[in-house]
């Protein structure tokens, strides 16, 4: 297991946005376990676009029991929960003063909060491609502008973005959704110029088609069966058709250990062998 002591004497704290359920919950029980405190934070309802089903208040409620399960009662992680949505600052600003006000700090950021939906680029509506992106890219982009400056301050800090294999390729019927996560490249290297003189270290990972509740929205929205959508959607050169989110988080958590400690600016992929393709 990677050393995620670093050399703070206080806990650790990790900001983690769509966390009810899926990967975000994967990322946060993932970080917990090594005594890391989380920042829950979702929108806890469902939104008209994409119309899937989306984390829940009773969701996230569970995670917070779950993280606070995980070691002896004196000393196991804490975990905050906070609704709100990406796309609002009023929201972003919100749950980040209530996380500085309960762990007085922010040590790690993971920028996970996205939707999925199909859709031939010529036939998006305007909302839906301003809901790919605002959710996608600019809620990114929200979160980490008011958590940057915590970071800064404590002169230390790792963001990870969750981009996407369809932020390194083309997919179709997914443009807008591979526009999103193109940018978040994009934002990942200009941030890691930035932050560098701070000691704050970006990063994005891009997996393959994961083993998420969003694939049953998509599936339900499309009117097929996940294992329709995992085809479309991935192809992997290895025999499998999802990686599971505990694979995706075993690489976020070797991203915020020490032994990573270099590393900044750089895409991780997780495909089964996709690109290779």
């Amino acid at each position: 297991m990677p050393d995620l002591s670093g050399n703070q004497t206080a806990s650790k704290v990790a900001f983690i946005t769509g966390a009810a359920h899926g990967q975000g919950r994967a990322v946060a029980l993932a970080l917990a376990k090594e005594g890391i405190n989380i920042v829950a934070f979702d929108v806890a309802k469902n939104l008209t676009y994409p119309a899937y089903t989306f984390g829940s208040a009773d969701e996230l409620t569970q995670l917070k029991q779950d993280v606070e399960a995980l070691g002896p009662s004196d000393a196991s992680p804490r975990c905050l929960t906070v609704t709100g949505d990406v796309r609002n600052d009023a929201d972003v600003t919100r749950a980040v003063e209530q996380a500085l006000a309960e762990f007085g700090r922010i040590d790690i950021l993971f920028n996970n909060a996205g939707i999925c939906a199909y859709g031939l680029a010529h036939e998006l509506t305007e909302d839906a491609w301003d809901a790919m992106l605002d959710i996608n890219l600019k809620g990114a982009w929200l979160v980490a502008r008011r958590i940057i400056p915590v970071m800064i301050d404590q002169k230390s800090g790792v963001i990870i973005n969750n981009s996407s294999i369809a932020g390194l390729r083309g997919m179709g019927r997914l443009s807008h959704y591979a526009a999103s996560k193109w940018g978040l490249v994009g934002l990942t290297k200009s941030w890691a110029i930035e932050l560098a003189p701070h000691n704050i270290r970006v990063n994005s990972i891009h997996p393959t088609g994961v083993n998420t509740p969003m694939n049953d929205g998509l599936a339900a929205l499309e009117g097929t069966t996940t294992q329709e959508i995992a085809e479309r959607s991935a192809g992997n050169l290895l025999p499998v058709p999802w990686v599971e989110p505990e694979d995706v988080s075993a690489m976020v958590l070797y991203l915020v250990s020490d032994g990573a400690r270099y590393i900044t600016g750089s895409q991780f992929v997780l495909d089964a062998g996709l690109l290779t393709r």
